[in-house]
């Protein structure tokens, strides 16, 4: 039986993403060769010395140097006979803000230019990059260069989540290994590479690999700046022991996933509601600016609340007319509860009225009497959800009661909004 060749890998640039990658495919039994523009780099590191600190890859780094990983002197020699070539070269921030792919740029514009004729090798990007860039700014750079991406090339984003201090952990032992890929001649190459890792490949496109890469980290730093805004709110209050305080708030079950997972709140839909959240959020902002503090993370969360609603009601508005039946699935803040108190779906109703949408149909398992007392909309109701498709146009679901979901299939060909992403 043939024994299974392992695809070649090139790295280019050599810093602690670069080093990281190149260091974690061969110590997997690849063939890697790197390559990086800084001479310093590269002369440091063929002498086994690393110029930047992180546990491991020094060890790494003199087990596998001249063996599985090669230093090469050119970009035309790290690439010649690589299948898989990733790119992990700096994105700085421009003074306007914006991170700065020039160097990117180039470095794929001179792979292009000496790759060898009649290979089909797959070029990933690794250097975070803001969600689009590579739709904008890399692909039109294949077609320039006469390369059809899927046919006789391949692009992917693979973006790293490596943590300084612990990066050689991440790599070897990743959680999941997104691959953005638009082919399958550039998925394929990458999921095979990652094959000795045994973890979950995500398969989404380039463009929402840049996305998870970007959110991912624009989270960590707003809980960061949360835990700091509430730490100033607590000092201007006083008499709170912040430090107790938030070990406290550690022990929340809902963290290790008991009685509900963190992660359900750390889902898109259209907007919070119910009794508690939007009073206490409020009356935890009134009480900090009364202390003097700040608050704009707690603001910026009541503002963004509002804006959901608005940005939903507007995508349903722009593919609706004023005749249209809208069918409204859910009108409860959350799914098994009756509670109609400060609930997104009145919000959405009444924007949806105000834009003179006024033919709307409404069908909630639990909360058609409380929803018409409460509020007294002028809109008609379905006693089931069977009649309320059957009545309407369009549909938007505004609480993901499970019902809905095992009745996708009913909806037929109707405009689905689905305004938590349940479907």
């Amino acid at each position: 039986m043939a024994r299974k060749t392992k695809s070649r890998v090139a790295v280019i640039g050599l810093g602690f993403v670069g080093l990281t990658t190149a260091l974690g495919f061969a110590r997997k039994g690849f063939d890697v060769r790197g390559y990086d523009a800084a001479e310093r780099i590269q002369k440091s590191l063929r002498a086994g010395k690393l110029l930047f600190h992180e546990p491991h890859l020094p060890e790494q780094l003199h087990s596998l140097l001249g063996k599985k990983f090669l230093i090469c002197d050119s970009l035309k020699e790290a690439v010649a006979d690589a299948d898989v070539i990733f790119y992990c070269v700096g994105t700085p921030q421009s003074k306007r803000g914006a991170a700065d792919v020039s160097y990117l740029q180039r470095a794929i514009q001179d792979t292009l230019k000496v790759l060898t004729k009649g290979r089909k090798p797959v070029l990933v990007i690794k250097s975070t990059v803001p969600p689009g860039t590579t739709a904008r700014e890399i692909v039109p750079l294949f077609a320039k260069a006469g390369r059809k991406i899927g046919r006789d090339i391949g692009l992917a984003n693979n973006p790293e989540f490596l943590r300084e201090g612990i990066a050689w952990e991440d790599f070897i032992q990743p959680d999941r290994v997104v691959i953005g890929a638009a082919d399958d001649l550039s998925f394929n190459a990458l999921a095979k590479l990652y094959e000795p890792f045994n973890t979950e490949i995500c398969r989404v496109t380039r463009t929402t690999a840049e996305f998870i890469k970007s959110v991912s980290n624009a989270l960590l730093a707003a809980l960061v700046s949360f835990s700091n805004e509430a730490s100033m709110i607590a000092d201007n209050i006083g008499d709170i022991d912040i430090k107790s305080a938030f070990r406290t708030l550690h022990l929340d079950r809902r963290w290790s996933g008991a009685p509900a997972k963190m992660t359900s709140y750390l889902f898109p839909g259209c907007g919070f509601g119910g009794y508690c959240l939007p009073k206490d959020i409020a009356a935890l902002k009134y009480a900090a600016q009364k202390a003097g503090s700040r608050t704009d993370v707690l603001g910026a969360v009541i503002s963004a609340n509002d804006s959901i609603a608005k940005h939903f009601v507007q995508k349903i508005v722009q593919a609706t007319k004023p005749q249209t039946r809208i069918g409204i699935l859910g009108l409860s803040f959350k799914p098994g509860s009756d509670d109609v108190r400060e609930t997104p779906a009145a919000r959405i109703v009444e924007l949806l009225l105000k834009s003179g949408r006024k033919k709307i149909v409404a069908f909630d398992p639990m909360s058609n009497e409380s929803y018409q007392r409460y509020f007294n909309h002028p809109i008609q109701y379905a006693d089931s959800l069977k009649k309320l498709v059957r009545q309407a146009d369009v549909i938007a679901v505004l609480t993901a009661w499970p019902e809905f979901r095992a009745a996708k299939k009913a909806f037929g060909k109707k405009p689905v909004f689905d305004g938590r992403y349940c479907l």
